[in-house]
């Protein structure tokens, strides 16, 4: 007699929003959720741009990270993309992480974040990080302040740079996601087109490369995308700055700047792409490209008409 079979889990699936000022360490946090790298990480704030899906299995529960740009008062045009970017990616989500760095004392962007949750009606999940450096009492002491405002559900103290924690959060994760088919496969990590993907490669290896002589005042294209017969792929990016002076820092002396980011760059993506990647990377300058709407929609955030 044939046993019957037991019935199958039932799916779930959701959308969670990770927020919080500038260089909380978001893009370090979605990649240990996910398990593999889908966001840029540099010590430079604001590196995010646009939101950055990554996608995380827990046992039959698929969960979409939004990893969101870091919410600051806005001064350009592109600051002002940013953060709505950040509030779009909080709209919709079945939860909301937000994350505060321990050891960072100044909280003007945070209580901006808080104040923007409360008049939106919405409850967030704290993530207090750095557990690793952070000293214990000062921790207790940041968590039981900021509960004081009730606007959290839960709090969790993790490291995002060494993964302390984030087990925890990632199961508890998924017991609030609401019953569904998954969005995507499996084994998908990162909903991001491969072009953008390989030119936010190219990004975080100039950031790395420059340190604080091109703080925000470039951006990087995929220009061309060409599958070769033998596997391999070739990519062509342009880099753009703002002024000549500009370029030049980019190409540094004899090129040797330029080079030496596209040989990183080459590693990662062939690293990413599990196949040789040949990468041609050239700089232009176009004065105000962060007025340029075009520029905008390559980044996949919308243009901010005031």
């Amino acid at each position: 007699m044939d046993m019957p079979k037991a019935a199958a889990q039932p799916t779930r699936c959701g959308f969670v929003a990770i927020i919080g000022a500038p260089n909380a360490g978001k893009s370090t946090l979605l990649n240990q959720l996910v398990g593999s790298k889908v966001a840029i990480v540099t010590h430079k704030v604001q590196t995010t741009r646009s939101r950055i899906r990554g996608i995380a299995m827990e046992g039959n529960t698929q969960i979409v990270f939004v990893d969101t740009p870091g919410i600051f008062k806005p001064k350009r045009r592109l600051d002002k993309a940013m953060v709505e970017a950040a509030w779009g990616g909080a709209g919709d989500a079945d939860a909301i992480l937000l994350m505060v760095d321990a050891e960072y004392e100044r909280d003007e962007d945070l209580e901006r974040i808080i104040e923007g949750l409360k008049s939106q009606g919405r409850k967030a999940i704290l993530v207090l990080n750095k557990v690793d450096i952070a000293k214990r009492e000062k921790l207790l002491k940041l968590a039981e302040r900021l509960n004081e405002t009730g606007l959290f559900t839960d709090t969790f103290m993790i490291s995002a740079a060494t993964g302390s924690g984030v087990a925890d959060l990632r199961r508890h994760l998924a017991g609030l996601m609401p019953p569904g088919p998954w969005h995507y496969p499996e084994d998908q990590a990162a909903d991001v087109p491969l072009r953008s993907l390989a030119a936010e490669v190219t990004r975080e290896k100039l950031f790395l490369r420059l340190h604080d002589e091109l703080p925000y005042s470039l951006t990087v294209e995929t220009e061309e995308w060409e599958q070769r017969k033998d596997g391999s792929i070739r990519i062509q990016q342009v880099i753009f700055v703002e002024r000549e002076s500009q370029k030049k820092i980019a190409l540094g002396k004899g090129g040797q700047t330029i080079k030496k980011v596209g040989q990183m760059a080459r590693e990662e993506l062939e690293q990413l792409l599990e196949t040789r990647v040949h990468l041609f990377l050239f700089v232009k300058v176009r004065e105000n490209w962060s007025d340029d709407r075009e520029r905008y929609r390559e980044m996949g955030l919308d243009f901010p008409t005031e």
